[in-house]
């Protein structure tokens, strides 16, 4: 069996990411990985189009990675603080490409990611992240239904 000496746990920082954490310490734990939590911010330059002053397209997104870094750096002291090997990003961008994207680029072994099962008009309007994830990804992909992990 492969071992999974870097395993990504891409948050969105609600608790769905709370409540997947005992999986991912528990993966982590198991094959004494190193943990990846990577928060990915939107994309907001479609603003643009409806007529939004483009330097405030970049305050906002400026805004938003400072909240968000402030945010992650809070989830990682609340939930991996005996996770020594515990590294956090934050990116803009499409969700499921910069999964893709850090997965590659930092030589991922392994994804763990919440899903929010959307279904019917709401996951065909809003797609899923994770579906997106699991066709694209280079590495093996672990989908875990936050509303159903106990403990």
């Amino acid at each position: 069996m492969k071992d999974f000496k870097k395993i990504l746990f891409p948050v969105d920082l609600t608790g769905g990411s709370q409540n997947t954490v005992p999986c991912v310490l528990a993966m982590g734990a198991k094959y004494n990985a190193e943990i990846h939590l990577l928060y990915v911010g939107r994309i907001f330059e479609q603003l643009q189009s409806i007529y939004v002053p483009h330097p405030s397209i970049k305050q906002m997104e400026t805004d938003i990675l400072a909240g968000a870094t402030k945010k992650l750096e809070e989830f990682a002291e609340e939930y991996f603080q005996t996770c020594p090997s515990c590294q956090k990003k934050v990116v803009i961008g499409d969700t499921a490409e910069e999964i893709i994207n850090y997965a590659k680029t930092e030589k991922m072994d392994l994804i763990i990611m919440g899903t929010h099962g959307r279904k019917g008009l709401e996951k065909m309007l809003f797609g899923s992240v994770a579906e997106k994830v699991v066709r694209m990804s280079p590495v093996p992909v672990l989908c875990v239904n936050p509303q159903t992990v106990s403990e």
